[in-house]
């Protein structure tokens, strides 16, 4: 990754990729935690809020594991980076540690557990998939905004989609296992809630 024929290729596709500009420094600044964050701590409070007041038993728990979720990527991604040592593209200053990108994994995993979170709230299919979507177009958009700017290789980038697949499949399995013994509703002690 620091140095062969991996670098290489990323750098010949990055060098087709690159064009920095405006809009794609716009798009990336959307990974950054002082956006991401925020936009996820409120759809955490929202959705905690419409579960409590359903009278959903653990309430609480899709939120917190969200925020969890999202909570444990620094704590990934740093040694990752320094790990791999890898060297920055041409438009950043010189430095190591882009591998994988932070700002990717920020995104996906904030603006993925954000949909996740709100999936089961939502009665439509075609709100689901709005929600989905629109998750999906952040992550896309903040990806491109990085690469096509010139702040990360494109293997930077996939490398935190594969680990963001990983930590979204494990909260996905978490909220549906939470979902199936979370549920409000009657039954008092020893009944079927």
């Amino acid at each position: 990754m620091a140095d062969g024929p991996l670098l290489r290729l990323d750098a010949r596709v990055s060098a087709a990729l690159r064009h920095p500009d405006r809009f794609s420094e716009i798009l990336s600044d959307l990974g950054n935690v002082e956006v991401a964050v925020p936009v996820l701590a409120v759809v955490l409070v929202l959705a905690g809020l419409r579960r409590r007041s359903s009278g959903t038993d653990h309430w609480w728990l899709p939120s917190l594991a969200g925020a969890v979720a999202t909570a444990v990527v620094p704590a990934l991604v740093v040694p990752l980076k320094v790990w791999t040592d890898r060297p920055g593209t041409p438009a950043v200053p010189p430095a190591t540690g882009y591998f994988p990108s932070g700002h990717t994994a920020t995104a996906a995993l904030a603006y993925g557990s954000a949909a996740l979170v709100l999936l089961p709230l939502l009665r439509t299919p075609a709100a689901r998939r709005a929600v989905v979507g629109a998750g999906a177009a952040l992550v896309l958009a903040v990806s491109y905004g990085l690469v096509r700017r010139g702040y990360h290789w494109p293997l930077d980038v996939v490398a935190s989609w594969c680990l963001a697949t990983v930590l979204l499949t494990l909260l996905a399995l978490a909220l549906g296992r939470a979902g199936r013994t979370g549920r409000g509703g009657g039954g008092g002690p020893g009944q079927p809630k």
